[in-house]
């Protein structure tokens, strides 16, 4: 049973320079970051009003979030499943060969 959830992998030029799928994953990891932070600096707010600009700086940070995974998962980049540890050795090595491929470059 195939219970994978994907588009059709839009394609990029492999080796050491980035490219599309390279800058949205990177803009993925820190906008998830950044929300962490957001919530913690939520959390420990002085008062209603800091709390508030907090709050309204956090929604924009994962409404960007939101459409940058989106983006991801249209062009192919971002894939759903369930994994069994088949798999994720499978993508272990998947990503250990795009490593050595940097390193032709």
């Amino acid at each position: 049973m195939n219970n994978k959830i994907a588009n059709e992998k839009v394609m990029v030029p492999k080796g050491i320079c980035q490219n599309d799928k390279d800058y949205l994953n990177l803009l993925l990891t820190n906008l998830k970051e950044m929300s962490k932070n957001y919530v913690s600096a939520m959390l420990e707010s002085s008062n209603d009003d800091l709390y508030k600009k907090y709050f309204e700086m956090f929604k924009k940070i994962i409404k960007l979030q939101r459409e940058t995974f989106l983006l991801l998962f249209k062009n192919g980049w971002y894939e759903l499943e369930c994994a069994d540890s088949n798999k994720v050795n499978k993508k272990y090595n998947v990503l250990t060969q795009e490593y050595m491929d940097l390193e032709l470059e």
